[in-house]
């Protein structure tokens, strides 16, 4: 919410709000990370081994996202947090499938949030680099709806 004193915007948002956010970020990376390394290897059945190659390549991507976002919170004076958020584990590989599913469909939001406070800090450069995280997490989220067979959920609106 931006407010005007004597003719400079100011902002009730802050670097340091800025900062924990993304340390959040971080951990939905480091799980993304884990989950996707973990499901890659132990997903079984003939009808889940393309998506078995494809998770291999998402958790790729997802430690290239977590690389940017920990260089984000370096460069705003933060410490990138070390701990991911739980994991999820399961014998059914319909079940691994949903919590991908689920993660990235609460990432894509989140995301979708920083874009905007970041914007709100004129922090543009943190912003265009998290949009191209953006768009690869929306990648994700419509291979993994397209293995479960079905459509892929609609994050929403950023508020």
């Amino acid at each position: 919410m931006a407010t005007q004193t004597a003719g400079a915007p100011t902002t009730s948002f802050t670097r340091e709000q800025l900062i924990d956010l993304l340390n959040e970020d971080l951990a939905r990376e480091y799980q993304a990370i884990i989950a996707y390394v973990n499901y890659s290897q132990v997903l079984k059945g003939a009808q889940y081994m393309n998506i078995a190659g494809e998770l291999e390549v998402h958790a790729k991507e997802e430690l290239a996202h977590a690389l940017a976002v920990a260089n984000h919170i370096d460069y705003l004076g933060g410490m990138p947090s070390v701990t991911p958020k739980p994991v999820k584990t399961s014998e059914k590989a319909e079940d691994m499938l949903r919590f991908d599913l689920d993660n990235e469909h609460e990432t894509i939001r989140q995301y979708r949030r920083r874009i905007k406070q970041c914007d709100e800090l004129n922090e543009f450069a943190i912003g265009e680099s998290i949009r191209e995280i953006l768009m690869q997490e929306q990648d994700h989220l419509i291979a993994l709806a397209t293995a479960l067979g079905i459509d892929p959920p609609n994050p929403g609106i950023a508020d």
